[in-house]
């Protein structure tokens, strides 16, 4: 083990299989929120915002222009769909359903599947898309480190990450 590893406090999960990024290229289990950004299938240029609210499964999901999805009237759209999917295969399907509080029943596990199934069987309200922009806001920076090119100095927004040895 490297001493970075050994000095650090923010652990990093590793995805439990690999994810189609053009598809669904971010997505968090942040804010009380399973929440990303969803490429669209029809228009290369746009993209979605989907949340769904733990618990509650308060959905929400608009363009990155604050245009609200035309699928998501009432029931979860083909985007919050491909989100649940996704999240499934970046953090697993047990803690996907723990975090949004979803009791998927049955003796195989969770899939992407029983959960949205499990959810959408509660008839969830349509949310506040609120969300979209800090969500999308947080897609873009990550974007913008894409564009960096590679180097081993510190990054000042970076700076939050403790230091890997004791400052007297």
């Amino acid at each position: 083990m490297s001493e970075w590893e050994r000095s650090s406090t923010a652990r990093v999960v590793a995805p439990a299989r690999p994810r189609r990024l053009a598809k669904v290229p971010f997505v968090e289990l942040a804010d009380g929120r399973l929440q990303g950004v969803v490429s669209s299938g029809s228009d290369i240029a746009r993209v979605y915002v989907s949340s769904v609210v733990a618990g509650s499964y308060a959905f929400a999901c608009s363009t990155n222009n604050n245009r609200p999805c035309g699928g998501a009237r009432g029931a979860y759209c083909n985007h919050i769909r491909a989100l649940i999917s996704e999240a499934v295969l970046q953090f697993g399907p047990e803690r996907v359903a723990r975090y949004l509080k979803a009791e998927t029943g049955g003796d195989e596990g969770p899939s992407a599947q029983s959960i949205a199934h499990a959810m959408s069987s509660t008839r969830p309200p349509q949310g506040d898309a609120a969300a979209a922009a800090p969500v999308f806001s947080r897609f873009l920076r990550h974007l913008s480190y894409l564009e960096l090119a590679p180097v081993t100095t510190p990054l000042p927004e970076m700076q939050w990450f403790p230091p890997t040895r004791a400052v007297a």
